[in-house]
């Protein structure tokens, strides 16, 4: 004999869906463009700590204080009457290099290896954006986040120097060195943000990832530098042979032009890229603490190594999120 089902089929159509109290959004729903800009507003903040605890905040702004220091020191140097000490387009490079490795190894990380880490990219990803939208927002973000590490000190050892000089002319004078200075810092940061982000992103463990972009930033140039000063060593013995082979008279020694090997150890490394692309151009020479001797007509290739290396980062930085999308 069936089951009597009337009962159990009365209380299911007599169930009630009970108002919690939400409230419902009306509001016009933001499509991709949005989104984006959310997105990328959001990882410019956090680049500097913002909307995180107090230890977030304090890398960013320790190399920002670090950075501007040589500004403010200069401005005070001519306010006493001094020339400028510091260039706009050899901005400090020695300080430069290091600050900058800490700042992208420490905050490229925060921008995309916790989202892999926590597995948030499919909710993102559930919203009508692209697979590349959140790369590009990632990188846009950093690149600008770089921008203003870089050309905020420049900036400031301009307005520094223009408060100290007299004249149109004068002013008008920093000024066209000034903008030189800003498109090398515009280098900087579209390549050094492509670069961290891609390390970063191979990983979402943000210590080996702040691992991997500090360890290559300084491996690289390392090695750059040890191939430089062999060369430089193989200049100084026959410097020394000369003096020895001369006679009590004085020595004439002309230093030989920068050798291929020289020329070669600046591929190895994105500091020595940026000198030699940065001479290469018409820069304003060799100062204190430069990477890479003028490279001459061999600056081409330092460019073509740049670009190659920035289009390989980006490529594989969206690469890694088509993957990612589909894990």
């Amino acid at each position: 004999m069936p089951a009597d089902t009337s009962t159990s089929t009365t209380d299911r159509a007599a169930g009630v869906i009970h108002d919690l109290g939400y409230r419902r959004y009306d509001g016009p729903r933001l499509g991709r463009a949005q989104i984006t800009r959310a997105l990328a507003w959001h990882s410019f903040r956090s680049a500097f700590g913002f909307g995180r605890g107090p230890k977030a905040k304090i890398v960013p702004a320790i190399a920002f204080i670090a950075l501007c220091l040589p500004a403010v020191i200069n401005a005070f140097s001519m306010s006493q009457g001094n020339p400028r000490l510091v260039g706009y387009d050899t901005y400090q490079p020695a300080l430069r290099d290091l600050v900058m490795t800490i700042f992208v190894a420490v905050q490229a990380p925060e921008l995309v290896s916790r989202d892999l880490r926590s597995r948030v990219l499919p909710l993102y990803f559930a919203r009508p954006i692209k697979t590349g939208d959140y790369p590009a927002a990632k990188y846009l973000a950093f690149t600008a986040a770089c921008a203003v590490m870089i050309e905020t000190p420049v900036l400031l050892l301009y307005l520094g120097t223009i408060v100290n000089v007299h004249g149109g002319a004068a002013v008008w004078a920093q000024t066209k060195e000034l903008i030189p200075g800003l498109l090398v810092g515009l280098m900087w940061s579209v390549v050094l943000a492509a670069i961290s982000l891609f390390l970063a992103s191979l990983t979402g463990r943000r210590g080996f990832a702040t691992g991997a972009v500090a360890i290559f930033f300084l491996a690289t140039y390392t090695l750059a530098e040890i191939l430089l000063q062999v060369e430089n060593h193989a200049v100084r013995q026959q410097a020394a042979q000369a003096i020895q082979n001369s006679g009590p008279g004085p020595v004439h020694f002309v230093p030989p032009p920068p050798a291929m090997a020289e020329k070669v150890s600046g591929l190895f490394s994105p500091f020595t890229l940026f000198d030699g692309v940065r001479m290469w151009i018409g820069g304003s020479g060799t100062a204190i603490g430069d990477n890479v001797m003028n490279p001459g007509g061999f600056g081409a290739v330092y460019l073509l190594v740049l670009v190659a290396a920035l289009a390989g980062c980006l490529a594989g930085l969206f690469t890694r999120y088509r993957k990612a999308r589909l894990s």
